[in-house]
């Protein structure tokens, strides 16, 4: 509360709280000597010296916040680094102040550069901040000095194109700088064409970096939209991707892995404390599933948000109290201090190396333009900004102080400086020419065509892995006091390995899992209620009834082709937006590894819309940035109200464009077999999304046998196979998902022979080729209807309308069947929604074609 954490001195240093009076105690107990309690190691002091040494440690330009962490040990640690830092100071080294200038002189001209060269466009200035530059170099540095070999970064606009040019970009060569120049010069540098997919500002870059420890450390900064702080879980599910990566491919510890990969996402302050998304990722930080072995984070803090004052955009006293949920340490800075800034990284990255866990750098500063370079901050915050417009700069006042030192003069300074400034008049000529060479071009006005999606990839197994896997999932370790629920559905699994009942949902599900990692494919599920299921159907971890340990049968797979290849189940925290974005994260820096989260209900997933908006569907389009990413969304009306009912399909379907998804409804536990091993095996990488079932995961009608799992595909249509006479049919009735089995068993009960039963299993690529050869066996069908449980808005309606119209048979008309538009998914009325669903089904199979078109 008394530190001098803010450049413009915009807060009172002062709280009644720590006042002498306020402990008994006046000035004429300055000389009294009390027992400190081992303070700096000192039995003894006298209270004038108690004070000075609490000042120095905590009054400085640095306030520190660790007495909200329970754990002694580590509060005895910081307490010792403190005391090194701050109060037992020892001068920095002269070089080591020189390399401090000299970082801040080139993020310092970098801006001033921009702003010259391009007024008025958008560059999201570092100016006010610019000590994160020397702060991230140093990091570089010294987490290269022990032991890093990888850095995986995240972080917003603010700051982006300074930390592109001078931390993941060689400054001396200046190549990231020449690829920025060169998008403002109106086109794309030629070794970075993803840049034409998003705004500069949103770009990432990989890039290796030689140490001064004589060692290569790559970097990896994260692709990220605009919307803030989503990158938070992508770069951990990166991380977390890269340290199982080298744990299971090269033999390392958990804890080698963690030494060699870390994780550094830098905040916005404003963003830090409203977005939730960043108390979603702090809470995975210690989960078994998720933790990677601490994580840096830097707020850079511009005390205001867009035009919003701290007052009017968070309760808390500091942007970083999130934090405090987790037991992190914070350190506020001055960013006037480059110093000091340099000892707390120091600290950070020994706290992470002694104890894998989280810290903030909470870097406080100003914000020197507006939120863009066109904006007028001065509109909202007057008083602020009269005193931002008086601030000097970090680069000069530092400068200064190294000048009255005598570590530089100013002839060295102007030196230092002209020669950065040269450098960028270099890059922008270079980039000039570029632009003049490659000048920017509109992209077709035509997208790609679609694929077909009608191919069948043959996924079958042999049937010895198929009974390797369903003996592992069937035999309960010697030992192991299993819940006695479960004997009965262990002996089913075995009956099922052998063939004498058909397969369930859970058990096709396992097949899969269990034939990819033998075949060399890792498996990693993960999702709220994964290992046992949310409606108790997986069972892939189970749990000791005496101990509480336990046992997870897949697990205990291995491959001879990839010893890396284990499948690993993972309950998640309660989190849809944090935990996606993770596994998208994992997803993309693992791209040969079959990676699924699952909702645990369908229609939760929109709690993570904006994972799914602007990365899922959209990362290949903006950044070239590729995953197979499985979403498995339960979905199914069986009248449990509107919050249980719909996965949302229709959104999924809105969003496919440019052959960028996969939407499927498969409604076998084969068809679910080959799709998930299809997924994993098929050359293009692309996301897939599931809609799984509920009531299917039992009923008697949904199973298949283990033959079917031997051979063939996932088939994107399947046809009516009950059909004996297909000339005699006048009317086919194409469904997707659970309602087929509902229509299966009217037309048996009223014995109707003249409706044919197709299913359309993948929505997207829409499979149309194939539907036309279907279509083409009915020569006497007159009408095609589209049957959907969910409302005429929603489902797959108006996605597959256009498309069917596009290869219906000559005259033959295309019905739709099903609820009418609604503003809610389902109605919470079961009795409803039983008369709904009776009549969609009559619809389907008995009404004439103009009764067919009005909706339920």
């Amino acid at each position: 509360m008394l530190a001098n954490i803010d450049p413009l001195n915009m807060t009172t240093h002062y709280t009644a709280e720590l006042d002498l009076e306020n402990f008994g105690l006046t000035v004429w107990d300055l000389d009294r000597v009390f027992i400190t309690g081992g303070l700096h190691g000192e039995k003894t002091a006298t209270l004038r010296r108690i004070l000075e040494i609490l000042r120095r440690a905590y009054c400085g330009t640095v306030g520190i916040e660790y007495r909200h962490i329970q754990s002694d040990e580590q509060k005895d640690w910081i307490r010792r680094q403190v005391r090194e830092q701050f109060v037992d100071t020892q001068p920095l080294a002269v070089e080591t102040k020189k390399e401090l200038l000299k970082k801040l002189i080139e993020a310092e001209q970098f801006e001033q550069f921009l702003h010259k060269k391009y007024l008025g466009q958008k560059r999201f200035s570092l100016e006010g901040c610019e000590t994160v530059i020397p702060m991230l170099d140093q990091l570089i540095e010294g987490a290269s000095a022990r032991g890093v070999s990888e850095v995986y970064m995240g972080m917003a606009h603010r700051g982006r194109l300074n930390v592109l040019s001078n931390i993941v970009g060689d400054p001396e060569t200046g190549e990231m700088a020449e690829r920025i120049f060169t998008v403002f010069e109106g086109t794309s540098h030629p070794s970075f064409p993803a840049d034409e997919g998003d705004v500069k500002y949103h770009q990432g870059a990989v890039s290796t970096r030689k140490t001064k420890a004589g060692k290569e450390l790559r970097i990896q900064l994260s692709c990220n939209p605009s919307h803030l702080e989503t990158v938070d879980p992508v770069v951990e599910g990166m991380v977390r991707a890269r340290q199982d990566e080298l744990r299971d491919g090269h033999n390392m510890s958990r804890q080698e892995s963690y030494d060699q990969i870390l994780p550094l996402l830098l905040h916005g302050d404003a963003a830090f404390a409203g977005q939730g998304v960043v108390m979603e990722t702090l809470q995975l930080a210690g989960l078994p599933g998720y933790r990677t072995g601490g994580t840096i984070h830097i707020v850079i803090n511009n005390q205001i948000g867009f035009t919003t004052s701290p007052g009017l955009s968070r309760s808390s006293i500091y942007s970083t109290d999130a934090a405090h949920i987790t037991q992190t340490p914070i350190f506020h800075v001055n960013s006037d201090d480059p110093e000091a800034a340099y000892r707390v990284i120091r600290i950070a990255l020994e706290y992470r190396q002694v104890f894998n866990e989280d810290l903030v750098i909470d870097l406080v500063g100003f914000r020197r333009l507006g939120h863009n370079e066109g904006d007028e901050p001065s509109y909202t915050q007057p008083v602020m900004y009269a005193r931002v417009k008086a601030h000097p700069g970090t680069r000069h006042l530092y400068a200064q102080h190294l000048i009255r030192e005598g570590v530089i003069t100013e002839d060295e300074l102007k030196s230092m400086t002209d020669t950065v400034v040269a450098k960028y008049e270099g890059i922008l000529a270079r980039a000039k020419q570029i632009a003049v060479e490659k000048p920017a071009k509109a992209k077709l006005s035509e997208p790609p065509p679609d694929e077909d999606g009608s191919n069948i990839l043959e996924t079958g197994v042999a049937a010895d892995v198929l009974q390797k896997v369903a003996k592992q999932i069937s035999l309960v370790p010697e030992g192991f006091n299993i819940n006695p629920k479960m004997v009965g559905q262990l002996g089913r699994r075995a009956k099922m390995g052998e063939g004498e009942v058909p397969m369930d949902w859970a058990f096709g599900e396992a097949m899969a899992i269990g034939s990819l990692v033998i075949e060399g494919f890792p498996v990693r599920v993960s999702g709220q209620d994964s290992g046992r299921g949310t409606f108790s159907q997986r069972h892939a971890c189970m749990y000791d009834t005496m101990t509480g340990d336990r046992w997870s049968p897949l697990n205990e797979l291995k491959s001879e082709a990839n010893p890396r290849a284990r499948a690993y189940v993972f309950d998640s925290s309660l989190s849809e937006y944090g935990v996606l974005g993770f596994e998208y994260g994992y997803s993309v820096i693992n791209p040969d590894q079959l990676v699924a989260w699952e909702a645990q209900f369908g229609d939760f997933s929109n709690g993570a819309q904006i994972i799914i908006d602007q990365y899922i569907s959209s990362s290949e389009d903006k950044w070239q940035q590729r995953c197979r990413l499985v979403m498995l969304l339960p979905h199914g009306y069986e009248g449990q109200g509107p919050e249980h009912s719909s996965a949302r399909l229709e959104r999924y379907l809105q969003l496919c464009a440019e052959n960028n998804l996969q939407v499927c409804y498969p409604t076998t536990p084969a068809q679910y077999f080959h799709l998930l091993r299809r997924q994993a095996r098929q050359e293009i990488v692309r996301p897939l999304i599931v809609m799984t079932p509920k009531s299917l995961l039992r009923l008697p009608a949904a199973t298949s046998a283990m033959s079917e799992l031997e051979t063939g595909g996932f088939q994107p249509v399947i046809d009516d196979s009950h059909l004996t006479d297909r000339p005699a049919v006048r009317r086919i009735v194409l469904c997707s998902g659970k309602v087929f089995y509902d229509l299966e068993a009217e037309r048996e009960e009223r014995k109707v022979t003249d409706v044919a039963l197709v299913r359309l299993e993948q929505f997207y690529p829409f499979p149309a080729k194939r539907l036309a050869e279907i279509f083409a066996t009915f020569p006497n069908a007159t009408e095609i209807f589209w049957t959907q449980e969910e409302p005429m808005n929603m489902g797959g309606w108006t996605f597959v309308e256009p498309r069917l119209e596009a290869v219906l048979p000559k005259d033959v008309k295309l019905r739709y069947v099903g609820r009418a538009a609604s503003a809610s998914p389902a109605t919470g009325s079961y009795a409803i929604h039983n008369l709904e669903q009776k009549k969609l089904i009559d619809d389907s199979l008995t009404s004439t074609a103009r009764e067919s078109s009005q909706a339920v």
